[in-house]
């Protein structure tokens, strides 16, 4: 299954395989999860979302150094 993340700081596509949680597709991605928040359709996902099939998700990040 394909995982898009798409954002201002992200556009990347991993493959997953089906069950896997945001949480993991996002380290798969190379995204750290504690970083960012991620939604789909306008709905905010728990990183402990399972995803089952072909998503795009649209990651905000809500952290920065300074």
């Amino acid at each position: 299954m394909q995982v898009q993340f798409t954002g201002r700081d992200h556009n990347l596509t991993v493959e997953c395989e089906s069950g896997t949680t945001v949480r993991l597709a996002l380290g798969k991605a190379g995204i750290l999860a504690s970083t960012v928040i991620v939604s789909h359709e306008g709905v905010v996902l728990p990183h402990a979302t399972k995803l089952t099939s072909d998503i795009s998700l649209l990651v905000t990040t809500v952290s920065s150094g300074g």
